[in-house]
């Protein structure tokens, strides 16, 4: 299936349910098999143009704004990825097994950082990475760890990006990097995802996610499929 701009990736992105962000790197699954550096130049895809229609870095955000059946965030690899609403239940299986922040954390599967993140995020809605940072009292020593623990929270299914928004000033303007805005997965999906990885027995998930890689990528190494997989 030819691959020319977004609305022919939202649709094989559909098809397979899930794909690595930036290019297929890590030897796994890309819908954009290319990163921005080796673009193929009968390619119509651009990386880093702005160009909504035809620059992969702006369908992240497209997909958030226009979308509510995919989620994006750092899933694969502590990298960026994209989960389609009938895969999430799979990886949600193989990932959080069936139990939620609270019980992870108390054995001991959550950093104590992570914690701290979580509980911010859950108690507004939603809270942007500076908000995040400056209520957690995350100093600029502490950068790595911050950082460190938003990517395991990704990684684990308990929070997700849920928005992109640009920097507003007192007097109105915009400034600066647009800042990355974080939710729950639970306030992302809602209760029939989760039903539905609750169902899901985590060896019977990883069965149908190694199944889909292969359909989609026959030469998959094994290890990485795992690693895929189970984060």
């Amino acid at each position: 299936m030819p691959l020319n701009n977004y609305d022919d990736f939202v649709r094989i992105l559909l098809q397979a349910g899930f794909s690595m962000a930036t290019g297929n790197i890590d030897g796994v699954y890309a819908v954009v098999p290319f990163g921005w550096s080796k673009e193929p130049r009968d390619s119509k895809i651009r990386w880093h143009t702005g160009d909504p229609e035809t620059d992969p870095w702006e369908w992240r955000l497209r997909v958030l704004e226009e979308r509510d059946d995919i989620a994006y965030g750092k899933l694969f690899f502590r990298k960026g990825g994209y989960i389609t609403e009938e895969w999430y239940p799979y990886f949600l299986a193989i990932r959080r097994g069936g139990m939620d922040f609270a019980q992870a954390y108390q054995r001991g599967g959550v950093s104590s950082e992570a914690k701290i993140i979580y509980e911010i995020i859950s108690a507004r809605g939603e809270a942007a990475f500076d908000e995040i940072k400056r209520l957690g009292a995350f100093s600029r020593e502490d950068k790595s760890r911050f950082e460190a623990a938003l990517t395991e929270l990704q990684m684990k299914l308990y929070i997700t990006i849920c928005d992109i928004r640009q920097r507003i000033s007192a007097d109105g303007r915009g400034y600066g990097w647009p800042v990355t805005v974080f939710c729950t997965t639970e306030a992302f999906w809602g209760e029939e995802v989760f039903d539905k990885g609750e169902s899901i027995r985590p060896a019977e998930a990883e069965e149908a996610v190694a199944e889909r890689i292969l359909a989609l990528n026959p030469g998959a190494d094994r290890k990485k499929m795992i690693k895929f997989m189970r984060g």
